[in-house]
């Protein structure tokens, strides 16, 4: 999925495979599995289904980026996860202080994506992103102010700080956006990166 190669019949095979071994998998092959084929776009609906059982069932094992990686691959292919919603936002809330600032973007972005009701993530994701701002990038910046606001839901120390912090990177809000538009019109070669880690 990194290198997005084109093998729609390997990706099927591997999902039907996939399918059969979940119950086998540990919390990092689920996250990597479900980043993997939300990465590429790649359509297994069952496979996807048995990873939300399985993630769910582990899910005090994962670590913060696998718990971010997780949403933010369900929150992709807006695959119908309600419970896996609401199982990784109650262990992210309780491992909140340990995410990065692309665990916070990611996950915040996420929630609101898929319109999750997580009152009570969204408030330790924005005291733990308000503490960490000056760490932020300014795609997770943009990120994470666009989830508050999709959501509306009330954060105004965040905010505050967001703002202060995208002003002074605002020369690189600039330069993204216009990396952005050059990739877009196909002047660079390079492909639009995802605010994620890799697994």
């Amino acid at each position: 999925a990194t290198v997005r190669h084109d093998a729609r019949a390997l990706f099927n095979s591997v999902a039907t495979e996939a399918t059969r071994q979940v119950g086998q998998f540990n919390p990092q092959d689920l996250a990597n599995t479900a980043w993997a084929y939300a990465t590429v776009c790649h359509d297994a609906p069952a496979l996807f289904d048995c990873v939300a059982t399985e993630a769910t069932r582990q899910v005090g094992q994962f670590n913060p980026q696998g718990l971010a990686n997780t949403a933010w691959a369900y929150a992709t292919v807006r695959h119908d996860a309600s419970e896996l919603f609401d199982s990784v936002a109650t262990e992210a809330t309780r491992q909140v202080g340990q995410f990065n600032p692309q665990d916070l973007a990611n996950t915040a972005w996420a929630y609101a994506t898929v319109r999750h009701d997580a009152p009570a993530l969204f408030d330790c994701v924005a005291t733990e992103a308000t503490r960490q701002v000056g760490q932020f990038k300014p795609q997770e910046l943009a990120n994470t102010a666009w989830a508050y606001a999709t959501v509306r839901h009330d954060a105004p120390a965040l905010f505050d700080c967001v703002a202060t912090e995208a002003t002074r990177q605002v020369g690189q809000f600039v330069h993204c956006s216009t990396a952005w538009r050059r990739r877009r019109l196909g002047r660079s070669g390079s492909s639009t990166r995802r605010t994620l880690r890799t697994p």
